[in-house]
């Protein structure tokens, strides 16, 4: 059992001086919609929003006429590119005053992204546009998670002198191989169907029948004793009827190393699997000087990505990473709150914050300390003190049929592609008939949902062997990767 405390508080409440209209809410039928609405800041998260939110959303789990929540963002370029992270770093150059106010802004946020993790009701996040750090904790903890052409998806923190937070250190380890801490390290954006295949979002639908979806599950009727699964179960049919053919991930021109497949995703598993991150640049230098040229150049890019960024960062985020495997999705954010809390008192936030956001044109960040070598591992002991109960963030109370509040795996997994480990359990099952019949069974138990087929034989080709042409095996942990 985990010795981090969980306790709950009642619902924040508005501020007079709050924005009336960063947040549009309507409803159409038995859909409930969330508009961010600060289209010129890319719908960035601020605590205006957050307390606005957070009380709708009770409001519905209590409401018998509100069946699905809908969130989405205004514009045509943004879902939510993150948080209102310059107001916070003009904060905290107050001093301690200043960090504190931070601090309350992360711990607003977190509650929210917690009570999304654990809602009562169905609840789809239309990731439509940059989808990115804040706006990333308002979709990835969803049932429902909709990638389109237009989604680009990444966790950018370390870029600032910060950690992938909003419950990264759940979702990012439970992502197939080492998939979550190359995204974390690096910064890398997975854009439109790539994010899909990553299991970051669970439908790719195009952004023209968007609108025609949301009004089909208005429709929606659910029988009053009808199981939060058998809703969502009815849902993911509905919203499947809107996946047209998925384009390539390989059709993004602005993504060089987005598609993390075939031989690119096995140099990712073989060089981000330490737990240093000094091991993971030696293997990086090792890898540069591969024969195949596209992964030598993955290499070099990638070793120059993580040379830039805040070294305290670093070592934080792989720590996280490493950690938050065990953690229970209560406990993620009540560390997390910790992380973030000592982080706005660490140098590197305002200075990354300061040199890639507010000057014009971004300068190159000064890190303090420099360079991996002067970062201690009690320097980052630091950032992991378990908090006391005086200090602990206070998540808001569940409501009736809230999901389990300590739960370790998503209880939703079904409804995105299908995992490494499902596959490979359907390969100890079947594998015995041939790869053929294993992509069967699988597309069976997954409704022949779009993308299951291709994901599938991906995973066939990368992890595993056949010694008479017909049955195939699992590959050994200590075989070439």
């Amino acid at each position: 059992m985990s010795s981090t405390p969980i306790r709950y508080s009642e619902f924040p409440k508005e501020l007079p001086t709050d924005d009336p209209d960063d947040v549009l809410f309507n409803s159409l039928y038995g859909v409930r919609t969330i508009e961010l609405n600060r289209p010129k800041k890319l719908n960035s998260l601020n605590g205006s929003m957050a307390r606005k939110i957070l009380p709708r959303l009770r409001e519905w789990e209590k409401s018998h006429l509100a069946n699905i929540v809908i969130i989405s963002g205004a514009g045509p370029k943004a879902f939510c590119a993150g948080g209102d992270v310059a107001e916070l770093a003009l904060q905290n150059k107050q001093g301690p005053e200043g960090q504190k106010k931070s601090a309350d802004y992360f711990a607003l946020e977190y509650k929210l992204d917690h009570l999304i993790a654990t809602y009562s009701k169905p609840y789809i996040a239309v990731m439509d546009g940059i989808t990115m750090g804040g706006g990333v904790g308002l979709s990835v903890h969803a049932p429902f998670r909709i990638a389109t052409e237009k989604t680009v998806f990444a966790m950018p923190e370390t870029t600032i002198g910060f950690f992938p937070d909003v419950g990264g250190s759940f979702f990012l380890p439970r992502l197939d191989g080492e998939i979550g801490t190359y995204l974390a390290l690096t910064s890398e954006r997975l854009h439109g169907v790539q994010a899909f295949y990553a299991g970051v979002a669970t439908h790719y639908i195009d952004s023209s029948v968007l609108a025609q979806m949301t009004s089909r599950l208005s429709e929606l009727v659910f029988n009053d004793h009808a199981t939060l699964q058998r809703r969502l179960q009815i849902i993911d049919s509905t919203i499947s009827e809107f996946a047209s053919t998925l384009p390539s991930p390989d059709s993004y021109e602005s993504a060089k190393h987005g598609d993390l497949s075939g031989d690119l995703r096995e140099a990712i598993d073989r060089t981000f699997k330490y737990d240093t991150v000094e091991e993971i640049l030696s293997a990086l230098r090792k890898e540069s000087e591969s024969a195949d040229q596209k992964l030598a150049e993955w290499a070099n890019a990638t070793q120059k990505t993580i040379a830039l960024r805040s070294p305290t960062s670093l070592r934080v985020t792989l720590r996280q990473l490493r950690e938050g495997r065990q953690w229970n999705i209560s406990e993620t954010f009540v560390r997390e709150h910790k992380i973030a809390s000592k982080f706005m008192a660490h140098p590197d936030f305002v200075e990354g914050v300061t040199a890639r956001l507010i000057n014009k044109p971004p300068t190159k960040p000064q890190w303090k300390p420099a360079t991996l070598a002067e970062v201690s591992e009690t320097d980052v002991d630091e950032f992991f003190a378990t908090p006391s109960e005086e200090e602990a963030l206070t998540l808001v109370t569940p409501y009736e049929g809230a999901l389990d509040q300590r739960y370790t795996e998503y209880p939703h997994g079904v409804f995105a592609l299908p995992t490494e480990s499902d596959i490979q359990n359907v390969v100890r099952s079947y594998g015995r008939q041939g790869s053929k019949k294993v992509v069967e069974e699988v597309l069976k138990k997954w409704n022949h949902k779009a993308g299951v087929k291709e994901k599938v034989q991906e995973v066939l080709a990368r992890k595993t062997v056949s010694t008479d042409g017909k049955a195939i095996s699992w590959k050994s942990k200590g075989a070439h990767l």
